[in-house]
C-alpha cells in the first residue's frame, strides 16, 4: 500500500511540473530537509536582503519544523501535498545534497547544486567498491549519475574540486567556481561580534578557549540501512582532567551519525553541538579543531586556526573504505595522530604554541573564498 502510494505521488508531482512555473519561487533545502545551513542557507540569506522580489521557501522534513518555526523561517513540510505542487511548480531549486532519485525535475525549473565539502576521500563514481547497507557499487555509481543529469549548476569551492566533481558526478553543466557561500560568514567585518554572540549563546565562560571535534562517518559502521552509528575513541575523562580549567570541548557528529551522546558526566567540560543550527558558527568560536577526513578542514582553513588530525584508522579509512584524492599524510594542514596518547600531547602542545599557518594549503583550497560566494551564485544564477 505504501508502495502504491508513492508511486502516485511521484506521479501527481510529474503533473505538477507541466503546469506553468512560478517564476519568482525558490525553493531551498539543506540535508534532505533536516538542518537550516550550509550554502542554501548562506544563499537564501543573501537574497533576503539583495533580492526581496523572489518568494523564498524552505523544503523542511517534518520532524525538524521546529528549527525553523525558531528562525522565522518560511517553510513547506516536505512530501505534503503543499509540498507537491510548490515544489512541483517553483522556477528555483537550490539544495546541498541529493534529491530523491525518483523525484522528476521539471524542464523549465533550475536547479542549483550547492553540495556540502572539498573532497578528501573519494565520492560517486570515483569510489572503487562501496560499503554503504542496502547498496551495490553499481547501482551506487548509477544512482549518482543519474542525479548529477538533473542539475543545471553546481557550485565549486575551488579549482581542485571542479575537476574531481566532474569525474566523482558524471557532471557535465555548469560549474560556478565562486567559493563556498557558507564560508562568507568566516570574513564578516563583524565577526567579532558574532564571536561574542556565539560564545553567550552556548553558554562558554569567558577566558576558556574553545576545542571543535568533528569527525567523518564512516560507511561500514552503522545500525542498518540509512542509520550510522559512530564511537568516541578517546578518552573523554582524560582530556577534562588535563585541560578542563581552560577548555571547553564541542562535539560536532556528522550528520549521518544517528548516535545520541549522553555527556551529562563530564558536566560543562564538553557540549555536544550536533544539532546547532549550522557548523560555521561552531568555526568562528572554536579556538582549534579536532577531526579526521571530514572536509570541514578545508572551510576551517579559512580562519588560518591551528587543527589536529585523529587518524584512529587511517589505513583502513584510506585502502579499504574510501581511499583519497591526494596524499593526505603530505599535505593535512596539522599533524595526523593515531592514539588517545598521541592526541592528549598535541592538544596540549597546540595550546601552548599554536602551530604556524600553512600558506600552501590555503592557497590551493581557499584561494576563492573572499565573503562574496553568494553574491557570485546568485548574479550568476538569478540573470536580470
Amino acid at each position: 500500500m505504501a508502495k502504491l502510494i508513492q508511486t502516485i505521488y511521484y506521479f501527481l508531482f510529474r503533473l505538477a511540473g507541466f503546469l506553468p512555473r512560478k517564476q519568482k519561487l525558490v525553493m531551498f533545502e539543506s540535508f534532505s530537509g533536516k538542518q537550516y545551513s550550509c550554502n542554501p542557507r548562506a544563499i537564501y540569506e543573501y537574497m533576503q536582503k539583495e533580492e526581496p522580489e523572489y518568494e523564498l521557501l524552505w523544503s523542511v522534513n517534518p520532524r525538524h519544523t521546529a528549527l525553523f518555526e525558531e528562525h522565522g523561517v518560511p517553510y513547506v513540510t516536505r512530501f505534503s501535498v503543499k509540498w507537491l505542487f510548490t515544489m512541483g511548480r517553483a522556477k528555483y531549486w537550490i539544495s546541498n545534497s541529493r534529491l530523491p532519485l525518483e523525484l522528476p525535475k521539471p524542464a523549465k525549473t533550475i536547479y542549483v547544486q550547492t553540495w556540502h565539502g572539498t573532497p578528501l576521500k573519494k565520492l560517486g563514481v570515483d569510489i572503487d567498491e562501496v560499503h554503504m547497507p542496502g547498496q551495490t557499487t553499481a547501482q551506487y555509481k548509477a544512482d549518482f549519475v543519474r542525479e548529477a543529469g538533473k542539475w543545471d549548476y553546481l557550485i565549486s569551492p575551488n579549482a581542485y574540486s571542479s575537476k574531481i566533481f566532474r569525474s566523482a558526478f558524471g557532471y557535465k553543466g555548469p560549474m560556478i567556481e565562486s567559493g563556498y557561500p557558507r564560508n562568507d560568514l568566516l570574513f564578516s567585518p563583524d565577526k567579532g561580534q558574532l564571536i561574542a554572540d556565539i560564545r553567550q549563546k552556548l553558554e562558554i565562560p569567558d577566558g576558556k578557549r574553545v576545542v571543535l571535534y568533528a569527525p567523518t562517518w564512516r560507511d561500514n559502521d552503522f545500525h542498518k540501512a540509512g542509520e550510522y552509528k559512530f564511537d568516541l575513541k578517546f578518552d573523554v575523562a582524560e582530556m577534562k582532567a588535563r585541560f578542563g580549567d581552560d577548555v571547553v570541548l564541542l562535539v560536532r557528529m556528522h550528520y549521518l551519525v544517528a548516535e545520541q551522546f549522553d555527556f551529562a558526566q563530564y558536566g560543562d567540560f564538553i557540549r555536544d553541538a550536533s544539532s546547532y543550527d549550522d557548523i560555521r558558527d561552531l568555526y568562528l568560536v572554536s579556538d582549534m579543531l579536532i577531526t579526521d577526513y571530514s572536509s570541514v578542514f578545508f572551510d576551517y582553513a579559512n580562519l588560518d586556526r591551528p587543527m589536529i588530525f585523529f587518524t584512529y584508522d587511517l589505513a583502513e579509512y584510506r585502502d579499504t573504505l574510501r581511499g583519497f584524492y591526494f596524499d593526505f599524510e603530505k599535505n593535512a594542514p596539522g599533524p595526523l595522530v593515531e592514539t588517545n596518547a598521541q592526541l592528549m600531547e598535541e592538544i596540549a602542545t597546540t595550546l601552548k604554541q599554536p602551530a604556524k599557518s600553512n600558506s600552501q594549503f590555503f592557497q590551493q583550497f581557499c584561494e576563492w573564498e573572499d565573503g562574496h560566494a553568494a553574491e557570485k551564485t546568485v548574479k550568476i544564477v538569478f540573470k536580470k
